[in-house]
């Protein structure tokens, strides 16, 4: 299919397809970050849970 195109336009598909694949590279590096953020803060919550009902929590 992409024979049929011409050269310059063969180009122009080539470097979108890598555009596209970097957008998509970035947006899956995105969702891991996020699940780990996402981890630890669930983790503080629960420290943060448990040292209330141990009575160590000071409020400001």
């Amino acid at each position: 299919m992409m024979e049929s195109l011409s050269v310059e336009v063969q180009d122009r598909v080539a470097e979108h397809l890598r555009e596209y694949i970097n957008d998509l590279q970035d947006e899956t590096q995105g969702n891991e970050s996020f699940q780990r953020t996402q981890q630890k803060l669930i983790a503080a919550a629960q420290r943060a849970k448990q040292e209330i009902a141990e009575g160590k929590a000071k409020f400001s």
